[in-house]
């Protein structure tokens, strides 16, 4: 049998519109919305259907938002094809998306995983507005380039590399200034996009939000998987909740290890990839990764 994994998005893929038609077509995806509605205490559903774009895109929205979504569309699965469930044997999600994999993987409840990623997201969201600071998509340039382009650029504050995302994507985080010589120095041999995100996310800068985390993940149950899901942190699968805690607490602050993530589940032998939630990122990555390995979109658009 093929070996089959599901990879779930991060932030970045949401739109205003997402999980429109889910709920309109699979009763069980219109329940999350108003599961997740009840246990938030505000209306997710009409954000992430109505928008505006705006407030989708604040941190401590679009991480829920984010979250639902993708299990609206794991939902779909679930009614179209219920026989790939059978054949996925890991799992795999990019920052946020590591919680939607934990919980597709039997790890914890919807519920309590709402409510970790509405925490993670106001946690990161108060620790960006804590320190004006970015993130910048450096595109073309290989990864030791992108490495000498931070240590240029470290002269005028904090930067590191926080998501190595697939060969010629890299993107870099620190503090605003950093940043923006980054960006300036990169578009010099390559391609430089500053993103539309609150902070510069996975590196120190976003330290204070770890205690809140930490503090959030000691009231959750969290048990082992039933199938491996590949942790950002060191691409590694993890059985032991209390290792999978610390590194859903280490990850706010380390680099995504996203390509060195689906090389070991390629070099493990999966040959098929679903990617699960709104938009084509991880499907795109892949193409960039293993152009011919496989890597369907499942979503509502």
């Amino acid at each position: 049998m093929t070996k089959t994994a599901f990879l779930f998005p991060g932030q970045g893929a949401q739109h205003v519109g997402m999980g429109k038609s889910l709920r309109e077509q699979f009763p069980a995806a219109k329940a999350l919305f108003q599961q997740a509605n009840d246990i938030l205490g505000f209306d997710l559903e009409t954000l992430c259907v109505d928008g505006p774009q705006e407030n989708l895109d604040a941190t401590n929205n679009s991480q829920p938002a984010l979250f639902v979504a993708s299990l609206m569309a794991l939902e779909m699965v679930k009614a179209e094809s219920p026989e790939l469930l059978d054949q996925v044997t890991a799992a795999a999600g990019l920052s946020l998306g590591e919680y939607t994999a934990l919980v597709f993987a039997g790890a914890m409840s919807f519920e309590d995983g709402l409510r970790l990623v509405r925490k993670r997201g106001e946690a990161m969201q108060a620790a960006a507005e804590a320190t004006p600071s970015g993130m910048v998509s450096i595109l073309l340039l290989d990864v030791d380039k992108v490495q000498e382009i931070c240590d240029q650029a470290s002269s005028a504050g904090q930067i590191q590399i926080a998501n190595f995302l697939c060969p010629g994507n890299t993107v870099v985080s620190g503090d605003q200034a950093a940043c923006d010589k980054a960006a300036e120095i990169a578009q010099e041999s390559g391609r430089a996009i500053p993103l539309s995100v609150a902070g510069a996310f996975h590196t120190p800068i976003m330290q204070p939000a770890v205690e809140e985390l930490k503090a959030a993940l000691a009231d959750v149950e969290i048990t082992s998987p039933r199938i491996p899901v590949i942790s950002n942190v060191d691409a590694q699968s993890h059985s032991d909740p209390a290792e999978i805690k610390e590194l859903l607490v280490q990850q706010v602050v380390s680099p995504v290890k996203w390509e060195e993530s689906i090389r070991v589940l390629l070099n493990d032998g999966y040959e098929e990839f679903y990617e699960i939630g709104p938009g084509k990122v991880l499907t795109g990555l892949m193409k960039r990764i293993s152009r011919k390995t496989p890597c369907t979109p499942k979503n509502d658009s």
